[in-house]
């Protein structure tokens, strides 16, 4: 997921790791990691690092790479400095930097052998569903409008938890991964309505390239009673990935936080900050036709 950190000699006396709570708006981005072709937010954050620490190269790591236009709430990044700005100031120091599209939301000191990406025990994601009819211009950037059924939200449910444990995923994995192997542990799931609003979550110790988007179409048209709970099952314990021909998009998806064996940030500064709003059904879809399974 990121570039292992260099095992170089002893570090000086005034190095010191940073921890970010980081958010962003990656619509207007390709992605967390820097790119050759294309403005990332790895890119615009470590631009900004320089401008405040500019003897010593900048590198960031992060807990989850975020694909183009996927969001993030509570992206977890550390990086090394070793000028004389204190480990709190770094968060007004780079939003005073930033494009209105990023925010770090809190920064701390960490040692220097914790890392973002290794020393997180799991990361949370949350897709957002618009389930109402009309369209409506303010949800459209954050959320997956569909509105031809009322999505039927207790079988999202019982599809999700087949998955809960140590299982192969490559069903759900994109071409182009190189991962040596496609297996990681679902820890929690939540499928939730409210009004025209549907949130899913899928806690995970790690995502596997692609994953979310592939398996939140698969659990849509299980939603929507074209699949069965059964049939979206197969596909992954059997690993059919040819019959997963489609991925929700990216606008609805937006990785909620990372999680550490112990406490890293306040809880006001990382923990769901991805506002959740009620929608009440004004004009809800029909519901779906029933299928077997």
């Amino acid at each position: 997921m990121n570039t292992e950190p260099s095992s170089a000699g002893p570090e000086p006396a005034s190095l010191q790791r940073i921890a970010l709570s980081l958010q962003y708006e990656g619509s207007s981005f390709c992605g967390w990691q820097r790119q050759r072709n294309g403005r990332s937010v790895q890119a615009v954050l470590e631009d900004a690092i320089a401008q405040l620490d500019p003897h010593r190269p900048v590198q960031t790591f992060a807990a989850g790479r975020t694909d183009a236009g996927v969001h993030a709430a509570g992206q977890v990044v550390h990086f090394d400095c070793s000028g004389p700005i204190p480990a709190r100031k770094w968060a007004p120091a780079l939003n005073g930097r930033l494009p209105s599209t990023i925010r770090v939301r809190e920064s701390v000191a960490r040692p220097l052998d914790w890392h973002a990406c290794y020393s997180a025990t799991y990361r949370r994601y949350r897709y957002t569903i618009h389930n109402g009819r009309r369209p409506n211009l303010f949800l459209s950037p954050w959320s997956w409008h569909r509105y031809q059924h009322r999505l039927d939200a207790s079988r999202m449910r019982d599809a999700l938890n087949t998955m809960l444990g140590l299982h192969d995923f490559s069903a759900f994995m994109k071409a182009g991964s190189r991962r040596a192997h496609a297996r990681t542990t679902v820890q929690e799931v939540l499928v939730e309505r409210q009004g025209d609003l549907l949130r899913v979550e899928i806690q995970a110790s790690g995502f596997l390239y692609g994953m979310v988007r592939l398996l939140m179409a698969q659990l849509v048209a299980v939603g929507e009673h074209r699949l069965s709970v059964a049939a979206f099952e197969r596909r992954w314990r059997e690993q059919r990935r040819h019959e997963v021909k489609e991925a929700a998009p990216a606008t609805g998806l937006c990785l909620l936080r990372a999680g550490y064996a112990e406490p890293i940030f306040t809880k006001a500064g990382w923990y769901d900050c991805q506002p959740w709003f009620f929608l009440a059904e004004s004009d809800p879809p029909p519901d779906p036709p029933s299928t077997p399974g």
